[in-house]
């Protein structure tokens, strides 16, 4: 992980432990709540209420009275009217309305605290309900970072392992095509998987041959320019607006000498780090190449292998998802190839034409450096800036600078959104800052696997939502069916045991028109 990895983890970790706390306290507080019976206990009502018996009957306080069938009741008949009762003071004859005797508070079983009508029953409920639910989400997203924090530390110690399956999908999401279009003409799996990994593995080869055969051909040549360079720019601080003296320069150079010679150890261990680097990239290459074989030949089994180790209730729901992601990952792979093919024939023609060395090798660069959105072609080519700046001057570095945003432009407001726009579907502003997140946790790697890792993601949620929604939708119309069903048979009693469907009422109608014979009616006898 990077140097600003370590900042995250230190965050991490203290959202990890203030996660665990919350998650406690909850935990706490249902469990006090589950042992305490009277914790949603409701006031009892007055003597006077007309629910206070069946209260009493529900709480137990009071037997319930079982009716026993007697006579039959008298009929009905029209009862008398009742005689006014006065609500007021006491009249001659008639007695004054009993006054309601005020409730007692009764004291909570469990707590020790009495209770009343009023106070809420449990010190949550006194809280405004949009404080519970941003201090619920809190402690959730809490233990959300927690469990991101604990996937990109597993990431982080398994990176060789992790950076090599990412790079061998995106490979594999390149070239399966070609496999799928061998396939089609009845080519046998492992003739067309092989053959296409080899394609592959070739056209990489020949690409690196080119890019060393360019640099070794015109290595003197841009050797010899920036040493020019170099002495045009100490020329340009003895008698440009600095006015350096060849002492300082001089006093400069031997300081750089100096901190290379006494940094000798340090030089060293960065040798041997250099080597074990060197070492784990080509692990990295040889589990990359395996890995993306066995793609190429038997992604199929293997994705249904992954299914397999699912819940039983999420495998449906990742089947439809699985083919949406490599659908996206797969049109991600071949529009960034053609918008890094794009960026790099314009700049490595403009530079060209500029009359900057090497420009073929700059080129592939450039297009090396496009495979992440939107900056990597402009960070790649400030080499060509760099290179011009030596060999040709600033004029002609400050012309390439100019190509370079021009082709920029041309990518952000038409390549991307005609190449890439349906594959990936993701805002600019979240193109950059997923790329600076990758960046920063992984490096490179990070930033390069990070803009498809975000268009996966947004298609997996998405289909995710739309089958969840079309579920609901369906469990809706069920119900609207059900119940307009019930309705219709509460209407008409017994209209559902004996009257058919309208579907087959028609066809039981068709069917007997269809089936009456038609007959002449026999001819009556002629009288005179």
């Amino acid at each position: 992980m990077a140097r600003g990895g370590k900042a995250f983890k230190a965050v991490a970790k203290g959202m990890a432990v203030v996660a665990s706390a919350a998650a406690v306290i909850e935990r706490r507080r249902r469990a006090a709540m589950a042992a305490d019976p009277h914790e949603l206990a409701v006031p009892a009502l007055a003597d006077g209420h007309p629910l206070a018996h069946e209260q009493a009957v529900a709480e137990g306080r009071v037997p319930a009275v079982v009716e026993t069938p007697g006579p039959a009741p008298a009929p009905l008949t029209e009862p008398a009217p009742a005689a006014a009762v006065p609500t007021g003071p006491a009249v001659a004859g008639v007695p004054a309305p009993a006054a309601a005797a005020p409730v007692a508070p009764t004291a909570h079983a469990g707590l020790g605290r009495e209770y009343h009508p009023g106070r809420p029953a449990t010190p949550a409920e006194a809280l405004p309900w949009g404080l519970r639910v941003a201090a619920e989400s809190t402690w959730r997203l809490l233990l959300l970072g927690a469990a991101l924090y604990v996937v990109f530390y597993v990431v982080d110690m398994l990176r060789l392992v992790a950076f090599s399956v990412l790079a061998s999908l995106l490979i594999a999401a390149l070239l399966e095509p070609s496999v799928s279009w061998l396939r089609r003409r009845r080519a046998p799996r492992s003739l067309a998987a092989g053959v296409v990994f080899l394609s592959g593995l070739a056209g990489i080869g020949l690409v690196g041959w080119f890019v060393v055969w360019q640099v070794s051909t015109n290595l003197p040549d841009v050797t010899a320019q920036v040493k020019d360079g170099v002495n045009q720019l100490r020329d340009w601080l003895i008698t440009g607006p600095l006015h350096l003296t060849q002492q300082q320069i001089k006093d400069f150079a031997d300081q750089i000498t100096k901190a290379i010679t006494t940094n000798t150890d340090q030089l060293t261990s960065a040798s041997i780090t250099g080597a074990q680097i060197a070492v784990e990239v080509l692990t990295a290459l040889l589990m990359t190449f395996f890995t993306t074989f066995f793609l190429l030949y038997d992604g199929e089994r293997i994705w249904n292998w992954a299914l397999r180790g699912l819940p039983r209730q999420s495998r449906f729901a990742m089947a439809g998802a699985g083919p949406k992601a490599w659908a996206t990952l797969t049109a991600y792979v071949r529009g960034t190839v053609c918008v890094a093919f794009i960026d790099a024939v314009c700049i490595g023609i403009g530079i060209d034409l500029l009359g900057v060395p090497l420009a073929m090798p700059l080129a592939v660069i450039i297009f090396l450096g496009a495979f992440v959105p939107l900056v990597g072609a402009l960070v790649t080519g400030t080499v060509a800036v760099l290179i011009a700046l030596v060999t040709q001057g600033p004029w002609t570095a400050l012309m390439v600078l100019v190509v370079l945003i021009a082709v920029m432009q041309v990518e952000s407001h038409i390549l991307q959104p005609l190449i890439l726009g349906r594959a990936v579907r993701v805002h600019p502003l979240g193109v950059v800052l997923g790329v600076a997140a990758g960046g920063i946790i992984g490096g490179i790697g990070g930033a390069v696997v990070a803009v498809p890792l975000i268009a996966v993601t947004n298609t997996v949620i998405t289909h995710l939502r739309r089958r969840n929604e079309a579920g609901q939708a369906v469990f809706t119309a069920l119900e609207a069916a059900r119940e307009a069903a019930e309705r219709t048979a509460a209407g008409r009693p017994g209209a559902a045991a004996t009257a058919p469907a309208p579907a087959n009422a028609t066809t039981s109608t068709n069917a007997t028109t269809s089936t009456t014979p038609l007959t002449k009616p026999a001819a009556q006898p002629v009288t005179d």
